[in-house]
């Protein structure tokens, strides 16, 4: 197969990786957090050529894009009304609920589950794929299973080239990880995967909100991105809190004879001396919008990656939540 990689402001284009939607295929696409594999929702057979293509396991379910709120009741029911003051707040946006399911969303998208998850992407090229394909869009990050997600069109084509038929080239994604997940179906609201939609945020709108005291490991997967080996990378990676430690780390892989590499926040980029290194934004927003692009940079040609954990205010410590898994 060839893979094929179009311009977002190519109409035409855009048209043709409708088409191939429409189709039952599937296609690479932009959004705000990290790039998804699209296929229409409703068409299982589609749905599954997303887990052949990444290698994905198909009890770990997907989440449901739609591009207008008109698509909800065909996909969930019912709706709580906290769901809607989120929505004012905080869609489209970098985060997806999880609802009881409507019968016509099938169960290869929800691993079985009589749950789904949905959102409502903030990017524009991910609304009008969804609008011209006519249907949501079950999509997980378009990458190979286990792999770093992937935050630009090139990322993609390294993972999927000749797995997939179109990438549709939006530019560097602007958040840089995951969604944050909510579930939505119990008495209580609950975070089930961290993101840049944080606790604190959705504390302001919720009178009830909570997280999960360890993210991950639960025997029946209810949210993308928690019970699987995630967001890894083909080095070995190793996190620190200072760049004092970051050096000693790297040196002693060095001394081993490994080629390492330090991604280190620029405030404490002068103390890593002529150390090999990548400089990442000190504030979380930043940090978060670089890491995923850096690691993959460094993972080329580097056997050990030695990587400064980010400042936990903000999202920081949805941040630790990917390092954390990517370093197992």
């Amino acid at each position: 197969m060839i893979t094929e990689i179009i311009n977002s402001n190519d109409k035409k284009a855009m048209q043709r990786a409708a088409d191939i939607i429409k189709s039952g295929g599937v296609v690479a696409f932009p959004t705000e957090t990290v790039y998804g594999l699209g296929a229409n929702a409703y068409d299982d057979a589609a749905v599954a050529g997303i887990f052949a293509a990444k290698g994905r396991p198909a009890d770990n379910p997907l989440i449901v894009h739609i591009e207008n709120m008109n698509m909800i009741d065909d996909i969930a029911v019912g709706i709580p009304d906290d769901f809607y003051m989120l929505y004012e707040r905080f869609m489209p946006g970098p985060l997806t609920v999880i609802l009881h399911k409507n019968k016509k969303i099938g169960g290869v998208v929800t691993a079985g589950l009589d749950t789904v998850a949905v959102r409502f992407p903030r990017h524009r090229t991910a609304a009008e794929l969804i609008k011209k394909s006519g249907c949501p869009l079950a999509a997980p990050s378009a990458n190979l299973s286990t792999h770093v997600s992937p935050t630009s069109a090139a990322h993609v084509f390294d993972d999927l080239n000749g797995r997939i038929p179109m990438i549709v080239d939006g530019g560097e994604c602007s958040v840089g990880i995951e969604s944050t997940v909510l579930d939505m179906t119990g008495d209580i609201p609950v975070i089930l995967r961290p993101g840049a939609i944080t606790l604190d945020m959705l504390k302001k709108v919720l009178k009830d909100v909570t997280e999960q005291r360890r993210f991950g490991g639960a025997d029946v997967v209810r949210s993308p991105g928690t019970k699987y080996k995630h967001y890894s990378t083909r080095a070995e990676l190793l996190l620190t809190d200072t760049a004092e430690e970051a050096n000693a780390l790297y040196d002693a892989a060095c001394g081993e004879g490994k080629k390492a590499v330090i991604i280190v926040r620029t405030g404490d980029a002068a103390l890593c001396g002529n150390r090999g290194f990548f400089c990442i934004p000190d504030d979380p927003k930043g940090y978060a919008k670089k890491i995923y692009s850096l690691l993959r940079a460094a993972e080329i040609s580097h056997d050990v990656i030695v990587c400064q954990r980010p400042e936990l205010s903000g999202q920081g410590a949805s941040i630790m939540n990917r390092l954390q898994k990517a370093a197992k």
